[in-house]
């Protein structure tokens, strides 16, 4: 009786050592909480693959756009929010409000920072959940409405959404267009290197187009 020969071991992928620091924060609102939950952890993907798959397909220039373009929205973004919290600042002087409401559930949010870009957006994260804390604040001292507290709570958390949305999108499209150009098998292999999803979530759906 023969015996079977072994079959050789698959070789593992070699886990790529990357630069990360580790940064925990108290979230309070309810916003910031949503934002993390629903948007943060796929667009820290997506701000690394983009790198990663740009430079595999060798178009560094596209890689220094593209990282430009980031920085550039999210740092409007947070010019935006900072002048809204500074007006509600006033606005709780104006009134003579000085204390701070404790909230029931706050979350502790540990941030890995892999990239400029996502360190510019966990300080996105924290500025929306100051600027909650004073709407909430004269929302409850009675200075604004109820249903004007509603509505700008939602715009801001999806103004944040909307923005990591875009983000994600660019690094799909990149994803793609590297497919598209041969590049699929060093794609594959840089995602497993890396620790990120062999293939985004909706690659199915691009590939369909």
């Amino acid at each position: 009786m023969s015996e079977t020969a072994p079959q050789p071991k698959p070789v593992p992928s070699r886990a790529i050592s990357r630069p990360i620091f580790e940064r925990t924060f108290k979230i309070n609102s309810e916003q910031a909480i949503r934002v993390i939950r629903n948007s943060y952890h796929r667009l820290m993907v997506s701000l690394y693959a983009i790198d990663v798959i740009l430079r595999i397909i060798g178009r560094e220039e596209t890689v220094d756009e593209i990282e430009s373009l980031v920085s550039q929205m999210i740092a409007e973004c947070a010019e935006q929010l900072q002048q809204e919290k500074l007006r509600l600042e006033k606005l709780k002087a104006d009134n003579g409000i000085t204390e701070t409401p404790t909230y029931t559930h706050p979350r502790e949010f540990v941030a890995k920072i892999a990239s400029p870009q996502i360190a510019q957006f966990v300080e996105l994260i924290r500025l929306l959940d100051q600027l909650m804390i004073a709407m909430d604040t004269l929302w409850l001292c009675q200075v604004i409405s109820n249903k004007h507290c509603i509505a700008a709570r939602l715009e801001w958390q999806q103004r944040l959404q909307r923005l990591a949305n875009k983000i994600v999108t660019m690094e799909r499209h990149a994803h793609q267009a590297a497919y598209e150009q041969g590049h699929g098998d060093e794609v594959r292999l840089a995602r497993e290197e890396s620790g990120l999803l062999v293939e985004p979530e909706d690659m199915g759906a691009l590939n369909q187009k």
